[in-house]
């Protein structure tokens, strides 16, 4: 580990690529309604940082594998925060949708 590793931000595209591979999880988008239907990952479910306290009601099982985006890697990392707080166990936050390179859903 590098001096400044922690300065790195997640690979959303590598984060794509776990969530695919991983049963039963969940790819958690964290922006705002209007940013979703811009442009979202195909297949995530749109749950805005504001609204992340309801998670309970939309992801019933805390082990449930939880793969976390936003535009930048901010917002998702706070949520990661809140959601761990929750009692989620299994919440990556795999980074922003201005690093991803596939294909984007309107």
């Amino acid at each position: 580990m590098g001096l400044f590793d922690f300065l790195r931000q997640p690979d959303i595209n590598q984060g794509i690529r776990d969530y695919s591979a991983a049963s039963n999880a969940v790819l958690l988008d964290v922006r705002t309604p209007q940013e979703y239907r811009e442009g979202h990952v195909p297949g995530s479910r749109n749950l805005p940082l504001q609204s992340i306290d309801q998670a309970a009601g939309v992801i019933k099982d805390k082990s449930t594998p939880l793969f976390v985006y936003c535009y930048s890697g901010s917002r998702s990392s706070q949520a990661v925060s809140r959601l761990m707080k929750m009692g989620y166990q299994n919440v990556k936050n795999i980074g922003g949708m201005a690093s991803y390179s596939g294909k984007v859903e309107l």
